[in-house]
């Protein structure tokens, strides 16, 4: 019997490695890879990725004149050398991310996607195969919008906790969207002092509530969800559009022969009575609505606290390097 990773993608899910290894990539055979800053700063302290730095850093050097723009410089080529590397390695597309310390601001967003997009460009990377990851915040989603009707620039929207989010990221037209699963079971969890079972996990719940309400609504905006905290919430998602995997999961799932029916089908959804929303152009509404979940603002708040203090970290890591 095929492995549990193979009758996954058999539903018709393509499965995404979130993982910034590239040994890791290689053996589980993905589609699509996604990192961000923690991942990197992990990959980054592996000798075996030392070269990567060392050019990183030769570019930061030639390419600012203070200390704080040579590790901006730096870490940037740093974020689109991984990506290059990364699809060597697999046939679609990488998800590079905007620094979180930018998520309230639309326009240094955008800014900072231009500059990851043109340094791709130089490095012989089309920008059809990279997402740009931003923050799901109002800001951030607006920042999407701008990059995918002006630039025809993809964009994947990240810590995403609530269908207020998804709502306005659809309208925004965004390429995909990544509801973080096993983050909202962690807060529902520590809320409520009780365990989950897969079938009633609320960060499941999350996204199939997501997943029914761009089906029902012919929204084409990619929904992938991620953060997973174990095997049963990514096979109780089998056949949402996209899952994205850390290695450790995925393991699990290869070296398994557990059945793993589709459970998410898109024809199912036409038949359900849901209203629709509007948020884009409707912030007032859309900072309400978003306002009245406890459990998304205190993950939003958090995940960019931790992405930027990852990030934060790693420029001290390359600044020593800078000044070595």
């Amino acid at each position: 019997m095929s492995s549990s990773l193979e009758q996954l993608k058999a539903t018709g899910t393509v499965v995404v490695c979130d993982s910034g290894d590239f040994a890791t990539i290689g053996k589980y055979k993905p589609q699509d890879a996604t990192t961000n800053p923690s991942l990197i700063l992990a990959a980054s302290k592996k000798p075996e990725y030392a070269t990567l730095i060392d050019t990183a850093v030769a570019y930061g050097k030639k390419n600012g004149k203070t200390l704080d723009e040579q590790v901006e410089a730096t870490l940037d080529r740093l974020l689109v050398q991984f990506g290059k590397e990364i699809l060597q390695i697999i046939p679609g597309k990488v998800s590079t991310e905007v620094d979180a310390k930018l998520s309230f601001d639309t326009q240094a967003s955008v800014n900072k996607a231009l500059e990851i997009i043109k340094l791709y460009a130089d490095n012989g990377i089309s920008k059809d195969r990279v997402l740009i990851k931003i923050a799901s915040t109002y800001e951030g989603i607006k920042a999407a919008h701008i990059l995918q009707s002006q630039h025809g620039i993809n964009c994947n929207l990240t810590l995403m906790f609530s269908l207020v989010q998804a709502i306005a990221g659809a309208e925004a037209g965004a390429y995909l969207i990544s509801p973080f699963v096993g983050r909202i079971l962690d807060w529902f969890k520590a809320a409520h002092k009780r365990d989950y079972t897969p079938q009633e996990d609320p960060g499941v719940k999350s996204v199939q509530d997501i997943y029914n309400y761009y089906k029902k609504f012919g929204y084409k905006t990619i929904v992938m969800g991620a953060s997973f905290r174990n095997t049963g919430e990514i096979t109780e998602l089998a056949g949402c559009d996209y899952l994205t995997i850390s290695p450790n999961l995925l393991e699990s799932l290869y070296n398994s022969t557990e059945a793993v029916p589709q459970k998410l089908n898109a024809a199912d959804a036409s038949n359900l009575d849901i209203k629709k929303r509007e948020y884009l152009n409707n912030e007032a509404q859309f900072r309400f609505d978003f306002n009245e979940e406890a459990m998304a603002v205190e993950k939003l708040r958090e995940g960019i606290s931790k992405f930027a203090a990852d990030a934060v970290t790693l420029k001290e890591l390359l600044a020593q390097k800078i000044q070595a």
